[in-house]
């Protein structure tokens, strides 16, 4: 789904390297589960390899195919697309669901960075 480009920016996750990728991670990580078949879900995207960016290595933002990545989408209770959830220290502490202009998510994003 995510251009090349973007994708270089955005780490993929699969069910196989969630754990390791983001419930083990030292710093605070942004997955945005979406779907191929999901409009709202590119727009989300670009968005987070621009911010991605902008936040540098403060925060880690990755990718999740919900389709065919079941498990971890399951285990989550994602049932909307685009879902965000923000991980710290292998929790959830924060969660967005459905497309939102680039300027709400790098504010929600940076309040997450100040706790």
């Amino acid at each position: 789904m995510p251009q090349d480009t973007e994708q270089a920016r955005l780490t993929a996750l699969t069910d196989a390297t969630f754990a390791a990728t983001v419930l083990a991670s030292t710093r605070p990580v942004v997955v945005d589960f979406w779907a191929e078949w999901c409009p709202p879900c590119r727009a989300v995207s670009r968005h987070l390899a621009e911010l991605a960016e902008e936040f540098g290595d403060a925060l880690l933002f990755a990718t999740l195919n919900s389709d065919e990545n079941p498990e971890t989408t399951r285990a989550y209770g994602v049932m909307s697309m685009p879902t965000l959830l923000v991980f710290r220290n292998g929790e959830v502490v924060g969660s967005i669901v459905g497309a939102r202009p680039k300027n709400h998510l790098r504010l929600s994003f940076a309040r997450h960075l100040e706790a």
